[in-house]
């Protein structure tokens, strides 16, 4: 007796061991049974877009605690009220089931949660004897080894919920577009009773009546869940699982590659993605008939970097149009849309201020002889003006005299991708040389409403931090990114109209009529606008001013009235930024007889100061109208003030026919013109040359601009004289060097003011 007891201690013993080594030893987790789908979620936690798990079906899984307490309750509640005592089988149920069948002649379940996951996960035909005591088995082999939470959990996330959607969260979103924590208490009662019901409509149903009954036994249910509970729970059908904004979607999941989480819980903001949607499809099918079949945008919250709103395509479902090319990612050339950043590097190296004086006229930089898009040159303009007027030349002029950063530098340190070398594009760069995406575009323009600070763009909520990007990049400053889009908000619409907010906007045009842009800041947010084609067909249709413009105001005017407090805000000068007075033909700071001043902005220790010698006095002879040298004879002479602009201007208001009143010749030995030299244009500063012996005709143009009081112009190669040349001859001189090797190239004027200027110059055969 004694030897039994002990026998029987033994091998209780060793029993209770080997359940706790089932228990304790590893094991793999249950959710690594079943492939989960991603849900790519809204910002407001809407569902976008649902994909299909490895093995075809919809399922997320989600842990036990991310699923709300009233939903456990009610799944335990309608399936197994037992569950939390017993060992996986409930032996009263099994025989009440078995009799019901077997001798009753109908079918009535007496399964546990842990039987019918053991069902799933092993994939049993319960349908006969065999199969049923397989599932009993396998149901306390996985009480053994797992909790009954990682069991109530893995239940949860694969019970059967009609067609191929599997557990409680894929099936939330599917039948009602929530999360699984948004569901109220009529529609948690409705999911409870869909693994058994799975052909549930959702109307008022006997069963969920009945479960809302016991339900009630043990809550209490407020008058307001009692009223919805007699109402019927509309289910959304499969066929209508959204699919909202696909290139955005696309993106994300291709961003977050193999390893992708259940959800991702992105930045869109639904009505502002169906406001874009709505708009650019409107716009398409107005001007279609100019060949505008296509078209991309983006809204981006510059304050938080996310972005809100996107449509890759007019239409993703138009093979016509390659619907499904994501022209957001897509490499374009940006035409002139580049231009501000060239002046807000130039207004950081103190190179200009908004009212500084540029000339449109003709310009040779080299072997590059631009022009601008009318053809036209309109001669002195205001940097303001050349912006906003997106004058070539003056961009030019002004790339051409940046140090460091270059232009080729900001963008390079911008993290622009696929940059050629800086001597591959030259001065071409300023013009869209270079290849861009739009989203690579719009983090320009938020550089600029975020005080000249990069920052990526967000597509997700709480992205993962990148090591790369710890370290803040301030690429421009905060006063000359607040300039640009101080000059950028006087552009005027294309349609003339006011807008209720300033808008700093700019519009480009590629090479060839093959793309067309228009993007702006607007408040807190930065919206660009690309119309084209993917196959880069041209169409002369295609101008940035004719063609993307109306469309950007569309969308503006639309986002103005849709959120007026976020589109209209407005943006305060830096404290650091001073207003000061300049003479308004020069933009230099006046002299005794500039006539007009107006207000600009400075910044100090950076911008130009220069006092004005545009406005000079003459003393002019009574009769002969000419300049009479000291002493003067206040009877027979009297003082004028003329304007002495520079040669290659002056020739330039004579080929546009502006009546420009030139100063008498003076012959006097101390002019009264500041002591301003005269300024290369061509060729390049440290350029290279290269000319064939072969060509005895290629020759190198040789071309300066010099003060107003200039006739001549004499060049000179180290110390070698090269020739003469009139200061208003726009042609300057033709010269071809001897030798190859360095030169020190000079001008001087009749003043005794040169410039210098150094080239190397190769001779082949």
């Amino acid at each position: 007796m004694i030897y039994r007891r002990y026998a029987l201690g033994l091998a209780g013993g060793l029993l209770l061991a080997a359940v706790a080594a089932c228990r304790f030893l590893p094991h793999p987790p249950l959710a690594s049974f079943a492939p989960s789908s991603t849900a790519v979620l809204a910002a407001d936690g809407s569902l976008l877009r649902l994909t299909l798990a490895a093995d075809g079906q919809y399922r997320l899984w989600s842990p036990l605690a991310d699923i709300p307490v009233p939903l456990q309750e009610a799944v335990k509640l309608q399936e197994d009220q037992w569950f939390a005592w017993h060992p996986g089988i409930n032996p009263i149920a099994l025989l009440r089931g078995a009799w019901a069948t077997y001798s009753g002649g109908h079918r009535q379940g007496g399964s546990t949660l842990t039987m019918q996951l053991a069902r799933l996960l092993y994939r049993l035909d319960t349908r006969h004897p065999s199969g049923k005591l397989r599932q009993i088995c396998l149901a306390l082999w996985l009480e053994l080894r797992y909790s009954k939470a990682a069991i109530f959990e893995a239940y949860l996330n694969l019970a059967p919920y009609g067609h191929n959607i599997q557990g409680v969260s894929a099936a939330s979103l599917i039948y009602f577009n929530k999360t699984v924590g948004q569901l109220a208490l009529p529609e948690i009662l409705t999911l409870a009773i869909i693994p058994q019901r799975p052909n549930a409509s959702g109307g008022r149903d006997p069963v969920r009546a009945r479960l809302f009954a016991r339900w009630q036994q043990n809550h209490t249910v407020s008058t307001i869940d009692r009223q919805l509970q007699t109402l019927p729970v509309p289910l959304r059908r499969l066929a209508q699982l959204p699919f909202t904004a696909p290139h955005f979607t696309t993106q994300v999941l291709s961003q977050a590659g193999q390893s992708q989480p259940h959800q991702l819980h992105t930045t869109l903001q639904p009505d502002l993605q169906q406001l874009l949607h709505r708009h650019i499809q409107s716009y398409i099918r107005q001007y279609q008939h100019y060949g505008l079949r296509n078209t991309a945008a983006m809204l981006v919250d510059t304050r938080t970097m996310d972005v809100v709103a996107l449509q890759g395509s007019a239409d993703f479902y138009n093979p016509a149009i390659l619907g499904q090319v994501n022209g957001v990612l897509a490499k374009r050339s940006p035409g002139s849309t580049l231009k501000p950043f060239v002046y807000g590097l130039a207004l950081d190296q103190g190179l200009i201020h908004p009212l500084s004086i540029l000339k449109d006229a003709p310009t040779a930089f080299g072997a590059f002889q631009p022009e601008n898009f009318d053809g036209r040159f309109i001669g002195p303009l205001s940097v303001r003006e050349a912006l906003i007027r997106s004058r070539n030349i003056p961009a030019l002029t002004v790339a051409s005299q940046l140090s460091q950063p270059t232009f080729y530098n900001f963008l390079s340190s911008a993290g622009i991708s696929k940059l050629q070398t800086p001597q591959h594009y030259g001065l071409s760069l300023v013009l869209g040389g270079a290849e861009l995406t739009m989203a690579e575009l719009a983090t320009l323009y938020a550089l600029l409403a975020n005080h000249g600070e990069l920052k990526p763009l967000n597509y997700l909520h709480n992205p993962p931090t990148n090591p790369s990007q710890a370290n803040t990049l301030h690429l421009l400053s905060p006063e000359a990114s607040y300039l640009v889009l101080d000059m950028l908000t006087t552009n005027p619409r294309p349609d003339g109209l006011p807008s209720r907010a300033a808008v700093a906007w700019k519009t480009g045009t590629s090479w060839g009529f093959r793309d067309a842009w228009s993007i702006g800041v607007t408040g807190s947010y930065v919206l660009a606008v690309w119309l084209g084609n993917f196959d880069g067909s041209a169409n002369p249709a295609l101008v940035g001013i004719k063609a993307a413009a109306p469309l950007f105001f569309r969308l503006v005017d639309a986002l103005h009235w849709a959120r007026p407090a976020e589109f209209t805000a407005t943006r305060h000068p830096p404290a650091t930024l001073k207003q000061v007075r300049v003479c308004s033909a020069s933009g230099e700071l006046p002299n005794r007889w500039c006539p007009k001043t107006e207000p600009t902005w400075f910044i100090p220790g950076k911008s130009p100061i220069k006092i004005s010698t545009l406005h000079q006095p003459v003393v002019v002879d009574n009769l002969t109208g000419k300049a009479v040298c000291p002493p003067y004879n206040a009877a027979t002479s009297h003082t004028e003030v003329f304007e002495f602009w520079p040669s290659d201007v002056m020739q330039l208001f004579r080929e546009a026919g502006i009546a420009r009143r030139a100063a008498p010749e003076q012959h006097c030995q101390t002019s009264l013109v500041s002591d301003e030299p005269p300024h290369i244009r061509s060729p390049l500063t440290g350029g290279s040359y290269t000319l064939r012996r072969s060509r005895p005709t290629e020759t190198i143009a040789l071309q300066a601009s010099s003060a107003g009081d200039t006739q001549t112009l004499y060049w000179f190669a180290d110390q070698t004289f090269l020739g003469t040349t009139a200061a208003t001859d726009p042609n300057g001189l033709a010269w071809r060097p001897d030798h190859p090797g360095l030169y020190s190239l000079s001008v001087v004027d009749d003043h005794n003011r040169s410039h210098q200027r150094s080239l190397k110059v190769d001779i082949i055969p």
